[in-house]
């Protein structure tokens, strides 16, 4: 069985599922239905994505069973991130408050602190 398209060979529009079928009892329903957001992504970023979970998130063994280089792996997975909606990283980041932020970098021009302390100041790894 071949996976469904998700765009239209003439205009390379957005399909959509209208009716499903069940080959055992000779069953069908029509409506609109939704095919997920992993329908999104290219059969490579499927492999991608199924090959992630068998090395349970480890990029050490993905490069291993792919012969792919860290940084290449880590673009195919934000590509993979981006396409199903988000923004790689985004949620990595603290909240600083403003306050916060000016005395780092008020310190950092005041040679108090390197600019690695204060790399981790803004990340929020140290306080």
């Amino acid at each position: 069985m071949r996976p469904a398209p998700t765009r239209c060979p003439i205009c390379q529009s957005e399909m959509e599922v209208v009716r499903l079928h069940c080959s055992s009892c000779d069953t069908s329903i029509e409506g609109r239905f939704a095919l997920g957001q992993f329908s999104n992504l290219s059969p490579e970023q499927m492999d991608f994505v199924f090959t992630f979970v068998r090395c349970e998130g480890k990029i050490n063994r993905m490069e291993q069973e792919l012969e792919l280089s860290y940084p290449t792996i880590r673009n195919r997975l934000h590509e993979v991130i981006r396409k199903l909606g988000f923004e790689p990283g985004r949620d990595e980041s603290p909240d600083v408050s403003e306050e916060t932020r000016s005395t780092v970098i008020a310190d950092l021009e005041a040679g108090k602190i390197t600019a690695e302390q204060a790399t981790r100041l803004l990340r929020g790894e140290e306080e």
